[in-house]
């Protein structure tokens, strides 16, 4: 087979579509990626949470409907949006390095042995970033091509797991995250996503259609 017939082994497009001679974009991969805690717990290292990091959920963002009854049917505006919860699950080390550092950060959140909690948001909230790689290492410096930043974080609960004579899997701590906002980071050649600027268009029709 002719390496030139590779270029054809996506869909087909017309010629004013698309060059005829890229095909088929490379995808993202699920196991390149790291995560980053800024000021999470009190402990000034926090690397060990993105080395300890086994899975991480990208954020998901939904609308509330607007609904306009009309004549003979109904028409729908977006209304206010809400983040969902993203999940974290962390391998706990033998050290006790990351469930230390997912104590302080609860500890932030509520003194339990005090029974004191944090006097605002600002005391506890963290922002959490997470990159999007392209597999390098070592002497070739990793690319990210996605970043996101969630603004806003605090820990919604913080599940540390169970133990069981009859496994051989390690302990993990899973952690679900709330937070007020997220944007995705303009880098190199991926452009620009949520957070990017958009023109707005003033007009009063509820339709798209004149």
């Amino acid at each position: 087979m002719a390496v030139s017939s590779l270029t054809r082994m996506t869909v087909p497009l017309a010629s004013d579509q698309s060059n005829p001679n890229q095909g088929l974009l490379m995808p993202k991969l699920k196991y390149r990626f790291r995560v980053i805690f800024e000021n999470f717990g009190v402990s000034a290292t926090r690397t060990e949470l993105t080395k300890q990091v086994i899975d991480f959920k990208r954020p998901s963002v939904s609308f509330e409907d607007i609904l306009i009854p009309i004549y003979n049917s109904t028409l729908k505006l977006a209304g206010k949006y809400s983040w969902e919860a993203v999940t974290c699950n962390l391998r706990d080390d033998a050290g006790g390095q990351v469930s230390r550092l997912v104590g302080e950060q609860l500890q932030k959140q509520m003194d339990f042995m005090e029974q004191a909690s944090a006097a605002s948001g600002f005391d506890y909230k963290f922002t959490t970033r997470f990159e999007v790689l392209d597999g390098g290492n070592g002497a070739y410096e990793p690319v990210a091509l996605e970043t996101w930043e969630l603004y806003g974080c605090y820990l919604k609960s913080a599940d540390y797991g169970d133990l069981n004579y009859g496994s051989s899997e390690a302990v993990t701590i899973a952690l679900t995250v709330l937070f007020d906002n997220a944007l995705q980071i303009p880098t190199g050649n991926a452009g620009a996503g949520i957070g990017a600027t958009v023109g707005r268009t003033v007009n009063d029709v509820v339709t798209a259609a004149g």
